[in-house]
C-alpha cells in the first residue's frame, strides 16, 4: 500500500461502525421559530470563528445550519450560489456545522476545517457537495472516497490527518454542534436571514426573504 492509500485507509478508521443510530431528522418539519426561545439563542446563531462566503460587511447574513452529508443541504448548495451571485455585494453566508449524521458528518465536517487551515475551504465543500453522492450515500458511508474528493480538490491530505486532531478544529465542531442544540435545529439545511427563520421553508421563500431584507438595507 502506498503513502497516499496508507493515510485514506488510517482516515477510514474514524468511521468504523457508521451505520448506526445517527443524530438526525428530515427536512419534512417546519424551521424552527426562535421567537419563541430566549434571547441567549441570538448569541448562538453565529459565532467569530464561523465560516463565511461573500463580503465580510455584507449587510444581509444568510445562517446556514449545514450538514455535508445532508441531501437537502446539496439541493439547496446551487440556489444559496444564485443568490450569492445575485447579490455579490449584499449577501454573505455563514456557515453553521449540524452533524446529524454521525461519524460520517463529523469526518467530512473537520476535513473541511483542515481544508479552511490550507485556503481550500469553497473548493473542497464544493467537491463534497458535487460528488456526494459517492461518499454519502445512506447507509453506504465511504471515507476513503471523501479523501479522494478532497484531494482532488488540492487539499494535501497527509497535511489535513494533522490538522483534524488539532484543539482548534475540536473546539469548533463541539461548539457548533452545542449551538445547534442551543438554538434547537432539528432538521438541515435550517436559514435564518438577518437573524429571521425561514418559515416556511422553501427555495422561493429563501430568495424572497433574501430579497426583502437586502431591499430593507438599500432604504
Amino acid at each position: 500500500m502506498n503513502r497516499r492509500g496508507l493515510i485514506l485507509s488510517v482516515l477510514a478508521l474514524g468511521i468504523a461502525g457508521f451505520g448506526g443510530a445517527t443524530w438526525f431528522a428530515d427536512r419534512s418539519q417546519p424551521a424552527t421559530d426562535v421567537a419563541s426561545v430566549a434571547p441567549e439563542v441570538f448569541d448562538a446563531l453565529m459565532r467569530p470563528y464561523s465560516p463565511i462566503l461573500g463580503p465580510e460587511n455584507a449587510p444581509v447574513t444568510i445562517v446556514e445550519f449545514f450538514d455535508p452529508a445532508c441531501e437537502a443541504c446539496a439541493a439547496f448548495y446551487p440556489a444559496v450560489k444564485d443568490i450569492m451571485k445575485e447579490y455579490p455585494e449584499d449577501v454573505r453566508v455563514v456557515i453553521r456545522y449540524t452533524p446529524f449524521h454521525g461519524q460520517i458528518s463529523e469526518v467530512s465536517i473537520k476535513l473541511l476545517e483542515a481544508a479552511r487551515m490550507q485556503g481550500k475551504f469553497e473548493e473542497v465543500l464544493q467537491a463534497l457537495i458535487v460528488y456526494q453522492n459517492a461518499w454519502a450515500s445512506h447507509g453506504n458511508a465511504n471515507v476513503q472516497k471523501i479523501g479522494e474528493i478532497a484531494g482532488g480538490a488540492g487539499l494535501d491530505i497527509e497535511k489535513a490527518m494533522t490538522q483534524m486532531k488539532s484543539p482548534d478544529v475540536i473546539a469548533i465542531y463541539n461548539q457548533d454542534k452545542a449551538d445547534v442544540e442551543t438554538v434547537g435545529v432539528q432538521q438541515t439545511p435550517t436559514f435564518f436571514v438577518n437573524g429571521k427563520p425561514l418559515d416556511p421553508f422553501g427555495f422561493d421563500e429563501l430568495r424572497a426573504l433574501v430579497a426583502s431584507e437586502v431591499a430593507a438595507s438599500k432604504s
